[in-house]
């Protein structure tokens, strides 16, 4: 029986050999970084290299096609003048308040976003010729005949997106009309927020809306255009003013050649709808996409709680050790990334930190080490209430053979908490895959921030949800299903 026990755990602990685990972990990133995946570059071309970030979720403007390709009014136009100026962009989708940070934190030279040139914007930013000149428009669903004018908005709510002409332009009417206002990172949200009911109304750029009624998003407009702000692209403040120069010639060249307007017209002009709504047609059109939103989720997944296992493990060892200082430096990382919001480490890591060294970071180099982190706070966890689940004897009896700590730790313990661990450790790779959603935040087009853009380009949100929520629920079905075979292997 006792011979039988101790076959068990040494090849338990061959399969779990630390050894074994981390040249596993080390191939895998070798095999990463040699398809390019950890790794991100510019087209080689003559001139200067740039990198401007974009909201890719504000179509006309920018917004992702069918295959793939950014496009919109914004895109076209950074192209062309980059073309005609001699120099080389890549675009960079954040969202519109990660884009901002991003200039302001050096991390990408510009930002064109349809962002209106305001006095408080220019403390941060500096701006180039207006290249658009927008205004505002209110829009209700068109099912809605109760909302004719401001005067019908008294005491109902209003949605607006963060940082846009619509948010001021309500912000500064609301007090005399008496509604209230309501506040959403992207515009697909603030549709959203309409269509449930929480909200009556909307206040948006005129284009955007115009757009977004020839695609069949159910909305109207209910008011006139106001006058509004001009549309520039910027870059941090004292910083790039060659850029700027350039921007600002190769503007006036596009609309000295009558490129521009060929330009506005194509997505503004008859034609420029594209209204494949049925649910079918819209899985065939988007799957592509949505496959490549799901290859970056499987990769931040299954490299992360790689890293994370092996700081579980070593700092779980940390928080069972004799010795205090050890045991305090375990349990402060676990009480910083258990203790903060993963949306605020990513913020932290990928903003914060470059700004304050003075260096650069790729958002997937970010996105894998806040969940890296956060995840294995976790683990730690995990990997310390395997290690206590194991009898106290079994440290004793070993001691007693004359059996260094370490040693027992490593051939004696573990590998019998490590079938403790199995469920929680599964689990929490399945947590950390959900998880993924959040680093959209930063411009990683994970599978969820892979459904807005494709929902900001045809406003089908009901259908695109639906169809992502039936990916998630497959893939994660699938990883239960196998760690239940695999804890049943191990356990036997």
């Amino acid at each position: 029986m006792r011979a039988e026990r101790s076959h068990r755990i040494d090849t338990a602990r061959q399969r779990w050999s630390p050894g074994r685990f981390v040249g596993l972990l080390v191939a895998l990133l070798v095999g990463l970084l040699g398809a390019g995946v950890l790794t991100s570059g510019t087209a080689s071309a003559d001139g200067e290299d740039y990198l401007i970030a974009t909201d890719i979720t504000f179509a006309p403007f920018e917004f992702q096609n069918e295959s793939g390709d950014f496009v919109g009014i914004d895109i076209d136009l950074i192209n062309q003048i980059a073309k005609d100026q001699n120099f080389n962009v890549t675009i960079k989708p954040l969202g519109f308040d990660a884009a901002l940070q991003a200039v302001q934190a050096n991390q990408a030279d510009g930002v064109i976003a349809g962002m209106s040139i305001t006095d408080e914007r220019k403390k941060v930013f500096d701006f180039s010729e207006p290249y658009f000149e927008s205004g505002v428009q209110m829009a209700v669903l068109d099912t809605n005949n109760d909302i004719k004018s401001y005067d019908d908005l008294r005491g109902k709510r209003v949605a607006v997106k963060n940082g846009t002409e619509g948010a001021d332009f309500a912000e500064s009417i609301k007090g005399k009309y008496g509604f209230n206002t309501v506040y959403f990172a992207d515009s697909a949200s603030m549709y959203d927020e309409v269509r449930t009911g929480n909200s009556q109304a909307i206040f948006d750029d005129y284009p955007v809306l115009q757009y977004g009624i020839a695609q069949g998003n159910g909305f109207k407009t209910v008011t006139p255009k106001e006058k509004g702000s001009s549309y520039g692209f910027a870059v941090n403040k004292g910083h790039n003013a060659e850029l700027l120069q350039k921007f600002n010639a190769g503007l006036n060249n596009l609309k000295e050649s009558g490129r521009y307007d060929e330009i506005i017209n194509s997505y503004l002009g008859a034609g420029a709808a594209d209204n494949d709504t049925s649910l079918l047609g819209l899985l065939k059109s988007t799957f592509p996409l949505l496959m490549v939103g799901l290859k970056m989720t499987l990769i931040l997944t299954i490299v992360s709680i790689a890293i994370a296992l092996v700081l579980g493990i070593i700092f779980g060892l940390m928080r069972v050790s004799r010795a205090i200082w050890l045991r305090a430096i375990g349990t402060t990382y676990v009480d910083i990334f258990r203790g903060t919001p993963l949306l605020v480490q990513a913020f932290f890591i990928y903003f914060g930190i470059p700004a304050a060294l003075g260096f650069q970071m790729s958002a997937l180099t970010a996105g894998i080490i806040t969940l890296s982190l956060n995840a294995g706070a976790y683990m730690t966890e995990i990997v310390r209430g395997g290690i206590q689940s194991v009898d106290k004897g079994q440290m004793e009896a070993a001691r007693s053979l004359g059996i260094g700590y370490l040693p027992t730790m490593r051939k004696v313990i573990l590998p019998q908490a490590i079938r403790t661990m199995i469920p929680s450790y599964i689990n929490q790779f399945v947590i950390t895959l959900k998880d993924t959603s959040i680093l959209s935040v930063i411009g990683i087009a994970e599978l969820t921030q892979t459904g807005r853009i494709i929902i900001a380009r045809n406003f089908q949100s009901f259908n695109m949800w639906l169809i992502i929520g039936v990916i998630y629920f497959i893939v994660i079905m699938a990883l239960t299903k196998l760690s239940d075979r695999l804890e049943k292997r191990l356990v036997k």
